[in-house]
């Protein structure tokens, strides 16, 4: 596995503009990996875009070590919410790159799969919402990287599945135990087993997907739906969002009295908050709340 103090301490910070429907504040360039920070309305919202046309988003060794390098910088942001999207079209990301596989040891192999299992545990962890944004087809190692998110948006068009039995494999980057936490077991084995690709009005159909639109000319419907779900996490208290989403994934691994002592231990770290206090005066003054942070 490789050991993320390697990476530089400095990265390039370039001020520009991309195609998004608002403005760019700021964005952190590093090989195959875009992350933009919005502003105006809606600032407080980061979006990171895989961006490796060449390979179609293969997770390769390097856009792992990149995806945490800017896991690094997203997590010290004031990033309130995150989507995740792609730049490659019609493809969000088509998992392992099995070239690059064939020619690894089997210890190699171990080591580089434990090291993408651990890289999207740590997407799961992240403090913020994490919206996935499935513009374009996400097999194997790219439909674990969206169910470690909180929410996915997919195109009605785009082809899904974790398909590694037929390469007889199992989804190991977390694909077997987010699955049948998130569907029923029994049909996320029945996915697993048979190695069924499908598509995002299936997808919707079987919980595997929050929302599922129709696909328009530009190829970013999912994208501006996660961006309106984001626009609506937005004004909502920051702190409360990361004890919420801390309180939900703590609480859905443990039996529910060990729920019910997180969610106690969540709540805890509200109460002294500044942001609180807002949201109660907010209330009574029947005025929208100003949250920051505190």
């Amino acid at each position: 596995m490789r050991a993320l103090s390697f990476f530089p301490k400095t990265l390039n910070l370039n001020i520009i503009r991309r195609t998004f429907a608002t403005p760019v504040q700021q964005v952190q360039q590093v090989q195959d990996v875009d992350l933009s920070h919005l502003c105006e309305k809606d600032t407080g919202i980061s979006v990171l875009s895989l961006n490796c046309i060449q390979n179609r988003n293969t997770i390769t060794s390097s856009l792992v070590d990149n995806l945490n390098r800017v896991f690094d910088t997203v997590g010290k942001l004031d990033t309130k919410v995150l989507i995740i999207k792609s730049n490659v079209p019609k493809i969000f990301c088509t998992g392992a790159d099995l070239k690059e596989r064939l020619k690894m040891s089997e210890r190699d192999v171990a080591s580089f799969v434990n090291y993408i299992r651990s890289t999207l545990h740590r997407l799961h962890l992240l403090p913020m919402p994490v919206i996935a944004a499935l513009d374009g087809s996400a097999l194997g190692g790219g439909l674990e990287m969206a169910l470690a998110c909180d929410i996915r948006v997919a195109a009605s068009s785009i082809k899904l599945g974790l398909v590694e039995t037929r390469l007889a494999i199992i989804p190991g980057a977390g694909g077997s135990v987010r699955l049948p936490r998130l569907i029923n077991p029994a049909l996320a084995k029945e996915l697993i087993y048979t190695a069924k690709v499908f598509d995002g009005s299936e997808a919707k159909a079987m919980g595997v997907v929050n929302h599922v639109v129709e696909q328009n000319d530009d190829g970013n419907a999912a994208y501006l739906r996660s961006l309106g779900i984001a626009r609506e996490i937005l004004p909502n208290g920051p702190i409360a969002l990361r004890m919420a989403k801390f309180a939900i994934n703590k609480g859905v691994e443990v039996d529910i009295n060990t729920a019910l002592s997180f969610e106690e231990a969540a709540y805890s770290q509200v109460i002294p908050t500044r942001d609180r206090i807002e949201g109660l005066r907010a209330f009574v003054e029947k005025r929208r709340p100003s949250y920051t942070g505190e």
